[in-house]
């Protein structure tokens, strides 16, 4: 096997044999590249770490000829895919347990400390000389000393003091200012009976302290050298049998609990008393702690639920992107409950049934971190179980029944200055009145006292009056909650505080390298280069990889200070989008480039889209970020962004979206008045669309007549007339229906619009079969399938078949019916057109000779209509499964489900109202004869 030894000598072998051939200077740029494994490294990034600014006028050429000896030592080891050429540079992407420090890192986290530690045979990257070594080889040697004082206190803890004893005291020979290691070997000294050479060793780390940096020691080893020199009873062993140390359970996902946490005295009593109910809301403003909190007080109670301790994001107020929907978060959940994946089912209503029972008779503690509402948390909640709940969520959640509710406030000044003193030590106690000060220029806010306290810290040589002045300094400009960040955007480069100020110009929630170059005016390489920045700075979030994001407080700061950044900005990414989002769905909907042709080429390069795969993952992704950027941005037309979104958004069924970009491009052109005329009339026709898929169907009546009325273009005129077709055909107007559709056909016929005939031919055949005319109706579909396919739209053609079906079913050609729908419901389905594939699914189903083939399909079709909210195809699934039910002699179902068919029909305004109408007081005859 290959391996890399970064702990020590940087070398590289194969089963244990060091590979020979590798210059210091190469050696310095291999290690490099693994220290930032899966990373890709510029050359000039390569420049800087090899020699600063103090660099050669044949650098350039150096790293190229260290590239080309390490590559060829790889390939020698048959590795020659582990340093790969990207664009921008170089990247290396070693397979687990090739890297010693890659290993080193995973160890720790498990647990594994011993282990851990084994793997160093001396300091990091011992013999390499270069620019960037000496950073790094402090930093891995401060992490390998922190590893060994985790295992030192594990040791310690377990009774094993005298066997730690001579490799402690070298271990503290060899860093003599770490005040954790110095305790240790205080302590361990002690506990061996030996009080005189641990106050000894106290006394020789004291004068070491102030030789060297001046300071005196902090609290915690002070208090430890007062309990050796009193003998305090409390430094001696606990009888309890020792906690070992290891990897987590499989049924543990809670996130870190912070060592330092502080106040909440009251909040944690209750929390943690035995008097609550199984479900504690705890609701209160962002950055409150509401979090930290309900994390804090589950590892608190984790030992009274042994069988499992869940964690969940649920998203409400995660900027830009929409909550989690309860079936979302229930998969989630089962997941980390252990349920297999093939185990959960697909509705809501089986798999809140299913957590339900999976907890009955378990003790489980879960933690529902940043909830919407009542509506969206009340699917989640067990039934009777020994489980609790904590709920957090920036509103009172009133509507959640039975829940117990927590309000946390601000932090007490006495609460505040407890957490702001754990993190800051002996400077906080020295200046009572400016810690004060820090406190009220942070609002109390936890959030921001952390920030505050965190830079003190890490600054030995200021005061608290000190960062009081620096914080004062911003008053005027920025709120005590901004205050804290500020800070922190002051050691950032001019560079990456410009692009920091305008990802906070940006309305998405998150953004990937592409769309922040975009933003920025800057190369991609540029971009990803200053989003890693600001990600290492913890100015920024990766929630994902690749894409880049904030905390709440931080995006408000950023939008704060861009106010003389302008509009152009996000007048570039806007347009970014445009051009890419008309590249991804050109890939996606080869059939329909001609509708898009009236859209400009882009003046600057567009990263392309490789296949279809990358086109619909792009899209999904950027889809919540382009709308917020449409809405949010600058008031230029968007007839373009909607003209190019159009069919991806109706295909996934986002018709949400689609609403609010239509309207949004409709206000627009009518403000921008005349010479956007053809875009107020293209708006108009995607509305009255958009507005018939969701069954609102006065609204999508009212639009097409508007568009009919501002336009005589044939393409238009077209689809206005298509739509209100489609709505006489839903409300059974089959004249009105075929005198619009005919004069559809016509005006795709005059314009060659052969993609438009195809469709207003399906529909047409659907309005002559209803009127008896079955020949007609089947020369139509053959005609408008052979369009589609002469056009290469395999969506039409799923269309058609799925038309095909109802009119065989009608004719009573049952088995050649359903053949029909089956492939419009597999093409459906590889398309992810999932309103359409429901309606293939209900046609399936209606063409069953048996009631229980066509309760399961009905089913099936319901559970796809309900993810896109589709009302005309979940009223049908609800219709059928009544009559279905009713067959089977089950008529308390029938009148259920007829009951919400009922409703859904009427709020569509259809004739099948009447006819549910007639078919309940049927069931319920039958359901007083039954009970009879």
């Amino acid at each position: 096997m290959l391996r890399f030894t970064l702990l020590g000598p940087v070398q590289m072998s194969v089963d244990d044999v060091p590979l020979t051939g590798i210059a210091p200077r190469h050696r310095a740029v291999l290690a490099y590249l693994l220290l930032n494994s899966g990373r890709v490294i510029s050359i000039d990034r390569l420049i800087d770490a090899m020699w600063g600014y103090d660099r050669p006028d044949t650098a350039r050429s150096q790293i190229h000829a260290s590239i080309t000896a390490i590559r060829k030592v790889l390939r020698g080891a048959g590795a020659v895919q582990l340093l790969q050429t990207r664009t921008g540079g170089y990247v290396t992407q070693p397979e687990s347990g090739q890297v010693d420090a890659q290993e080193f890192t995973e160890l720790v986290a498990a647990g594994e400390l011993r282990k851990a530690l084994d793997l160093w045979s001396g300091e990091a990257l011992e013999d390499v000389h270069a620019h960037y070594v000496s950073g790094v080889r402090e930093f891995w040697n401060d992490r390998r000393l922190s590893a060994y004082e985790r295992l030192v206190e594990g040791e310690l803890a377990a009774g094993r003091h005298g066997a730690l004893l001579d490799e402690l005291a070298a271990q503290v020979t060899a860093g003599p200012l770490r005040e954790k290691l110095n305790g240790h070997l205080v302590l361990a000294l002690h506990r061996a009976g030996r009080q005189a050479d641990a106050l000894a060793a106290a006394r020789s780390y004291r004068t070491a302290l102030a030789d060297e940096q001046g300071l005196d020691p902090g609290h915690a080893f002070t208090e430890l050298e007062r309990a050796v020199l009193a003998d305090d009873p409390a430094l001696r062993l606990a009888d309890a049998a020792p906690v070992v140390s290891g990897p987590p359970r499989r049924s543990t996902f809670l996130p870190y609990d912070i060592p330092d946490f502080s106040g909440r005295t009251a909040e944690l009593e209750r929390l943690a008393g035995e008097h609550h109910g199984p479900v504690v809301t705890i609701d209160g403003m962002a950055g409150i702690g509401k979090t930290t909190l309900a994390v804090h007080v589950a590892h608190r109670l984790a030992a009274r639920y042994p069988d499992g301790r869940l964690f969940l994001d649920l998203q409400a107020h995660t900027a830009g992107r929409e909550p989690i929907d309860a079936a979302a978060a229930l998969e989630a959940l089962l997941r980390q409950l252990g349920v297999p994946a093939d185990r959960i089912p697909v509705t809501l209503v089986e798999r809140s049934a299913l957590w339900r029972a999976e907890l009955a008779d378990r003790r489980v503690l879960a933690v529902l971190d940043n909830a919407l509402d009542a509506d969206q948390v009340r699917p989640l909640l067990p039934g009777h179980s020994d489980t609790l709940v904590l709920v957090t969520s920036r509103r009172r959640l009133v509507a959640l029944d039975g829940a117990q509710a927590l309000s946390v406030d601000v932090m007490g000044e006495q609460d505040a200055a407890g957490l702001f003193g754990r993190i800051v030590g002996e400077r906080a106690r020295d200046e009572p009145h400016a810690v004060r000060e820090v406190l009220q220029l942070c609002g109390h806010l936890p959030l921001a006292i952390r920030i505050s306290a965190a830079r003190l810290q890490h600054r030995p040589r200021w005061t608290v009056s000190y960062l009081a002045g620096r914080l004062r300094d911003h008053r005027r400009l920025l709120d005590g909650v901004s205050a804290a960040f500020a800070l922190s955007y002051e050691h950032l480069d001019e560079a990456e505080q410009r692009m920091f100020r305008l990802l906070g110009l940006a309305p998405g929630r998150d953004i990937d390298p592409y769309g922040a170059a975009a933003l920025a005016g800057i190369s991609e390489e540029e971009a990803e280069e200053l989003l890693e920045g600001l990600l290492d700075a913890h100015m920024l979030l990766q929630l994902e990889p690749g894409r880049y994001t904030f905390h709440d407080l931080l995006r408000e700061h950023a939008r704060s200070i861009a106010e003389d950044d302008g509009t152009l900005p996000v007048l570039q990414l806007l347009t970014y989008y445009l051009h890419r989002s008309r590249a991804a769905v050109d890939r996606l909907f080869p059939d329909s480039l001609s509708h898009r042709e009236g859209i400009p080429q882009p003046t600057t390069p567009i990263p392309p889209i490789r296949d279809s795969e990358q086109a619909i993952t792009w899209l999904d992704a950027e889809r919540g970020n382009i709308i917020a950027t449409a809405v949010h941005g600058p008031e230029i037309c968007v007839g373009m962004l909607a003209l190019a979104l159009r069919p991806y958004l109706d295909r996934q069924a986002h018709h949400d979206d689609a609403l609010t970009l239509q309207t949004l491009a409709l206000q627009r052109a009518r403000k921008l008045g005349h010479d956007h005329r053809d875009f107020e009339v293209q708006a108009l026709s995607d509305l009255a669309w958009t507005y018939w898929r969701l069954g609102e169907y006065e609204r999508a009546e009212e639009h097409a007549h508007l568009a009919l009325e501002a336009c005589e273009e044939p393409y238009e005129r077209a689809r206005a007339l298509l739509t209100l077709g489609n709505v006489a055909l839903r409300r059974r107007q089959d004249k009105e229906a075929e005198q619009y559709l005919k004069q559809a056909l016509d005006l795709t016929r005059i314009g060659a619009d052969t993609w438009g005939e195809a469709h207003v031919l399906g529909i047409l055949a659907l309005v002559l079969d209803r009127a008896d005319r079955p020949q007609e109706a089947r020369r139509h579909l053959d005609l408008a399938l052979a369009l589609h396919r002469k056009v290469g739209n395999p969506a039409g053609e799923a269309v058609i078949l799925n038309h095909l079906g109802v009119v065989l079913r009608h004719q009573g050609e049952l088995a050649q019916a359903r053949t029909r729908h089956e492939q419009a419901a597999a093409l459906y389905r590889k398309l992810g057109n999932t309103t359409d594939e429901a309606a293939a699914l209900n046609g399936l189903a209606e063409a069953a000779d048996d009631p229980a083939q066509a309760i399961e399909e009905h089913t099936a079709a319901l559970a796809l209509a309900d993810l896109t909210g589709a009302r005309p195809e979940q009223a049908r699934a609800h219709d059928g499964l009544a009559r279905a039910h009713l067959a089977l002699g089950r008529p308390e179902q029938a009148c259920e489900h007829g009951r919400l068919a009922l409703g859904l029909y009427g709020e569509l305004g259809v004739p099948e109202a009447e006819e549910v109408r007639t078919f309940l007081e049927h069931a319920g005859e039958s359901v007083i004869a039954q009970r009879a």
